[in-house]
């Protein structure tokens, strides 16, 4: 099986601008209208809406590689970081502190070149143990191939389907350091092509045991950033890119796989960064109801346990919303439970739900 790097003219990738150009304009024309809303903003619902993008930022391009990590973690650790005051800020471990670093210093420190030295961070930050789950790795270093070459693989053990293998070790380095003054020179090439073409570029040198897919996400995060002309983030394109997860791989494997002229490539990449900027839309409304919602209310409205059910209500509660969960939460008693809950149906604030008894669910009253 030929890979793109084994062509003649490797990493003299092709495509067909007129192709994309209607493509291309209309993601354009989508960020520069988001950015423009989220300009007219004030500063706390600016900082609240980039806390919930880099949330579900860090959340979702971790969930790609099968880690599942606490939101509420993951906010604090960004709140602490951005210095956002936050209610009910909990304690975060050092996995999520590590890739909330790195995203961080991706996005705020876009207009900074790209180095060896600072990918080597990036990775350090990704794996302070050493380790990749149980397995040690090389840390802050290109991979070395002693174990045999980098592949991706799926499938049961002895019966491994290959879907793509990457680059010798011994060429690692070159193909880094021809990537690096890529990324860091000036081209005429459009910024967001330059980030889909990165992207793929990045996954095809696969230059670390392990955290390559989060490293080649965090490069498309800084040249996003550099594109939209802000240090703010209002849009995820790891969220995107997770819920269309099946066919990210599908045309990944194709590219590496095929010639490069890299046209459909970046034609998917452009439709994925389309979706992640419709959907910010909703990110962005969900915002500006919880605000709309908290200034209705005096301060003495709520007692701490009913802010912080109502945060979870208004933000990404899951399920059904009963007594028992209302308790656990909130580490209460069942009874005290019901009191608060009685107490918002009393203010027209929940419903419940039809039925009833010790399943009784609420909603919203609407």
């Amino acid at each position: 099986m030929a890979y793109i790097y084994q062509k003649q003219d490797w990493a003299k990738f092709r495509w067909d601008n007129e192709h994309l150009l209607t493509l291309l304009g209309t993601v354009r024309h989508l960020q520069g209208k988001l950015i423009g809303s989220m300009e007219m903003l004030g500063f706390d619902m600016k900082a609240e809406t980039m806390l919930e993008t880099l949330t579900l930022d860090v959340v979702k391009t971790t969930e790609i590689e099968g880690e599942i990590f606490n939101p509420e973690q993951v906010r604090s650790s960004l709140a602490q970081r951005l210095g956002i005051e936050i209610s009910n800020a909990v304690v975060s471990n050092q996995d999520i502190d590590g890739i909330v670093d790195l995203l961080l210093d991706a996005i705020q420190k876009s207009h900074l070149p790209l180095s060896n030295d600072r990918f080597f961070d990036w990775h350090f930050s990704l794996f302070p143990t050493g380790r990749s789950g149980m397995h040690k790795i090389l840390v802050g270093q290109y991979r070395n191939d002693e174990t045999g070459p980098m592949q991706v693989v799926s499938g049961a053990l002895g019966r491994e389907n290959v879907h793509f293998q990457a680059p010798s070790s011994d060429i690692v380095e070159v193909e880094m350091t021809q990537f690096i003054n890529w990324i860091n020179a000036e081209q005429t090439i459009d910024p967001v092509l330059k980030a889909g073409i990165a992207h793929l570029w990045f996954l095809t040198i696969h230059p670390f045991d392990d955290g390559n897919g989060r490293i080649a996400r965090a490069i498309t995060d800084m040249l996003l950033t550099k594109a939209d002309g802000i240090l703010q983030r209002y849009y995820s394109m790891s969220a995107q890119i997770l819920k269309e997860k099946k066919e990210y791989y599908i045309i990944l494997e194709k590219s590496q796989k095929g010639t490069l002229d890299i046209t459909d490539w970046l034609e998917w990449f452009l439709n994925c960064l389309l979706n992640a900027l419709k959907t910010s839309n909703n990110l962005l409304t969900n915002v500006l109801d919880r605000n709309k919602f908290w200034h209705q209310y005096p301060e003495n409205t709520f007692n701490e346990r009913q802010r912080l059910v109502l945060n979870k209500l208004l933000n990404d509660f899951f399920g059904k919303l009963t007594s028992s969960k209302w308790a656990k939460m909130t580490k209460c008693s069942r009874d005290t439970a019901l009191r608060d809950i009685q107490d918002l149906i009393d203010k027209g604030i929940l419903k419940k739900d039809e039925g009833g008894g010790r399943n009784t669910s609420y909603t919203f009253f609407s």
